[in-house]
């Protein structure tokens, strides 16, 4: 059976009325339902036009279908996650397109105890049953209830750092009018109540499902320059910007100088295992010679995982990490159901720097001079395959060690590259690091462009 489009590798996300709409929701509500046996589900939205309608639309799915439905509103993605544990539900589904598209919507869906539901299993037979058109089941319906979380919630944030640790400090936050900001202020309060002496600039505040300043998404370098000039104009200590609906955050430091993914998975690394000496943190493969470098020389154990939210969450479940961290901005923490957050990240650099007292523009200038990294470069081409052969054919005969963990990884005295292709589309996927020497990175860089510039379409 032919899955519809909107069925992602992990989660539902497809354009507006074409791949996705209310009766869409309705039978995801009922497939979930049927495959899930979930008994409770949480239910949250994110501020985007459509939301509110896919909103109720999932949750009569689940009701006619005899499930208890416990709606926590407009949020974020992680008080989804969150919530489906503190109310001991039996899954958790929220509607969100996070940084896509203003024309686009989509649904994220965990298991009992925010587990990610199996992507070959439960995901794939919910999607089989949407597909097939699932009609509502015979029944008693299930009750709707709201559900009040955020307390409980900021409890469970602010126990990762001790608020009277926060001595000083200003930080610029800009919620991209997604749905940060209500959250952020209520842990923010809660942060004045505890003795925390921080002071907040904030930046595109309010929730604003037309996105007058632009889709949140940090991860784009066009969309950076106004957080580094609000960080700049009010002399912040840093700036945080959030994605749509949160579940990743993006920093920018004194300088307004954007933070690669790669070193902040360093950088909390370090704060970690200041609270637990010995303790484990997983990373992705694509660049992580910063982040091994920086675990060993703190007493920790560094694991690779693939990458994916799905991957990284099972290889902290398998070793007990209690951190993980993937260079395009999710952060895992065992104390939060091994889940990503966008909140936990920026009070944990915020406590490190007034620990350390040092700016962050230094901490990441140590790991860049030690580290550079090339970001991420994506390419479009006709053969991935055969475009990997090539390189692999090329360049390995010199290397060191060869990588397979995740795509294709050669390892050089000084250099590394990571190669992936895209599971969706006809497109590579570039980083490449250097031991110190940036030069030296710019050179390799040019030769492998060059080589996978021959396949492009």
């Amino acid at each position: 059976m032919m899955t519809l489009a909107c069925f992602k590798s992990y989660d539902i996300r497809g354009r507006i009325g074409l791949d996705l709409d209310e009766e869409t929701c309705r039978a995801t509500g009922r497939a979930f339902a049927t495959v899930m046996t979930p008994g409770a589900v949480v239910l949250g939205r994110d501020i985007r036009a459509t939301s509110e309608a896919f909103h109720g639309a999932l949750a009569e799915g689940l009701l006619e279908s005899g499930v208890d439905v416990i709606d926590i509103g407009l949020c974020g993605t992680e008080e989804v996650y969150f919530a489906t544990d503190h109310f001991g539900a039996g899954g958790g589904l929220m509607v969100t397109a996070s940084h896509n598209p203003i024309d686009y919507n989509g649904i994220k869906l965990v298991e009992r105890g925010a587990r990610p539901i199996v992507p070959d299993g439960g995901f794939r037979q919910i999607g089989d049953l949407v597909a097939a058109g699932i009609a509502a089941p015979d029944v008693p319906r299930g009750r709707l209830r709201r559900g009040e979380h955020r307390p409980a919630y900021v409890e469970k944030v602010l126990s990762f750092i001790d608020p009277a640790a926060l001595t000083q400090g200003t930080i610029l936050v800009n919620a991209g009018n997604g749905c940060a900001g209500p959250t952020f202020d209520a842990i923010a309060t809660e942060l004045a109540t505890r003795g925390a002496q921080l002071r907040f600039e904030r930046m595109h505040h309010k929730p604003d499902g037309s996105f007058p300043h632009g889709i949140p998404n940090p991860l784009l370098p066009e969309n950076r320059p106004g957080t580094a000039e609000a960080v700049r104009a009010a002399g912040a200590d840093f700036g945080v910007a959030w994605d749509g609906d949160f579940d990743r955050c993006f920093l920018f430091d004194e300088t307004g100088a954007f933070i690669d993914g790669e070193y902040l998975v360093g950088l909390l690394a370090e704060a970690f295992l200041e609270k637990s000496p010995g303790a484990r943190i997983v990373h992705d493969t694509r660049v992580m010679w910063n982040t091994r470098d920086v675990v060993a020389r703190n007493g920790g154990e560094a694991v690779p995982a693939l990458t994916g939210h799905v991957h990284v969450k099972a290889a902290m479940r398998a070793v007990d990490a209690v951190y993980g961290g993937e260079m395009s901005a999710h952060h895992y923490f065992r104390d939060f159901m091994y889940c990503d957050s966008g909140m936990i990240p920026w009070l944990l650099i915020a406590e490190h720097l007034c620990k350390t007292g040092k700016p962050l523009s230094a901490l990441i200038g140590e790991m860049r001079a030690a580290y550079p990294s090339s970001g991420e470069i994506n390419f479009r081409v006709t053969d991935a395959g055969a475009a990997i052969e090539a390189i692999e054919a090329t360049l390995a005969p010199e290397a060191l060690e060869i990588e397979r963990m995740d795509g294709l990884g050669l390892v050089f005295t000084d250099w590394r590259l990571n190669l992936r292709r895209s599971s969706t589309e006809p497109v590579l996927r570039l980083n490449m690091e250097a031991r110190g020497d940036r030069a030296l990175l710019a050179r390799k860089q040019e030769e492998v462009i060059a080589l996978i510039r021959r396949f492009e379409a």
